[in-house]
């Protein structure tokens, strides 16, 4: 499975749990947050001024 930017950061790290450091290291440090779990990838990057495309593409390197 891919990673997409309109997945929600809960479905990411429920499905791809080892990815939650490239995320702390892209800035989003609130991923526990309850809040954060119902936002998409592409709004998260909106609010902390990260290139949702870019992220997405690190994301799925591995993959």
């Amino acid at each position: 499975m891919k990673i997409e930017k309109n997945m929600t950061i809960g479905e990411l790290l429920s499905q791809f749990p080892e990815k939650a450091d490239i995320l702390l290291s892209a800035g989003m440090h609130c991923l526990g947050c309850p809040a954060s779990q119902g936002e998409t990838l592409e709004e998260a990057c909106e609010v902390h001024g990260i290139d949702v495309d870019e992220l997405v593409e690190i994301l799925n390197k591995d993959e």
